[in-house]
């Protein structure tokens, strides 16, 4: 859908997309289930009641010269907000079954990995194969190198980490919902999983949630969106108390930085330099005395 499209689209579908949006915090943050269902079915429905009646043609994609003799070779599907809300419903019924404090043990890894993968895997194959309309994708890198802003960005983002991670995590106390790492084996565990979660949240929320939403919704309206259900899952991982003061800004930001670089490779980075601060400050605040780099 064009931009155009999509600012005129915005307010007949906004509430859909906000009350399946809202599920994440029914699931995450107030773990009350059956109204993050309640939410998915309103949000869907409503969605459906919007669109009935409003058939779009599909485009047949063709190959050739001349259009007489060219040769049908697919059909391009028209952007639905009724699929697109039930992609996003998808992935987060998938997430919801699990709970996400951070654990260690070998079973609560797996859990993690089939569950979170699973939230990226289905919907994408649901969409390729079910609805056929590739409404998700994963573009690794644009066609262009980065430059000094997005360089200058990756030192910031440690910088900042360095200086305000340490304080939000000790001060608050938050440290305490990950698990103590007190061993060689733990502390490899936690590198493992703070890093594997990290490129998640990416290929979740902004390649499949934050890209479902751009297709009915302004840049903006759809970062929104997106960070309100990527915020709430970081909430339940462990970015409680003053959390979301950090956290929002993220979310947006990373949104932010994807519509300008189309790289899932630099939002990747981005959140892996922020989660090695992450990481850095976790194993110090376990473990104080061990890695003598921080400021609290």
């Amino acid at each position: 859908m064009s931009a155009e499209g999509r600012g005129t689209a915005v307010w007949p579908g906004i509430a859909p997309a906000l009350l399946v949006c809202a599920a994440a915090p029914a699931f995450f943050v107030l773990q009350i289930a059956w109204l993050g269902w309640l939410l998915l079915a309103l949000g869907i429905g409503t969605a459906w009641l919007s669109e009935r009646g409003k058939a779009v043609d599909d485009q047949i994609v063709s190959m050739g010269a001349r259009r007489e003799t060219a040769r049908q070779i697919g059909i391009r599907r028209q952007p639905s907000l009724t699929r697109d809300l039930s992609l996003i419903a998808i992935g987060l019924l998938i997430v919801s079954v699990i709970p996400l404090a951070a654990e260690l043990d070998n079973l609560a890894m797996l859990r993690f990995t089939l569950a979170l993968g699973g939230a990226v895997a289905v919907p994408y194959v649901v969409s390729r194969y079910l609805f056929r309309d590739r409404a998700i994708g994963f573009p690794w890198r644009a066609h262009r190198r980065w430059g000094r802003l997005q360089w200058g960005w990756l030192i910031a983002v440690l910088v900042l980490g360095w200086l305000i991670l340490p304080f939000y995590f000790i001060a608050s106390g938050v440290y305490q919902n990950w698990p103590v790492v007190d061993s060689p084996d733990l502390i490899a565990r936690l590198f493992v999983g703070v890093g594997a979660v990290g490129i998640w949240d990416e290929l979740f929320f902004i390649c499949t949630v934050f890209a479902l939403l751009r297709r009915h919704f302004p840049d903006a309206v759809a970062n929104v969106l997106q960070a309100i259900v990527f915020v709430s899952f970081l909430w339940e991982l462990g970015y409680r108390a003053w959390g979301p003061v950090l956290t929002i800004p993220f979310a947006l930001l990373q949104g932010f930085i994807f519509v300008r670089t189309h790289s899932l490779a630099y939002v990747v980075t981005v959140h892996l330099l922020f989660d090695a601060v992450v990481f850095g400050v976790l194993v110090h605040a376990h473990n104080p005395g061990l890695l003598p780099i921080f400021l609290v």
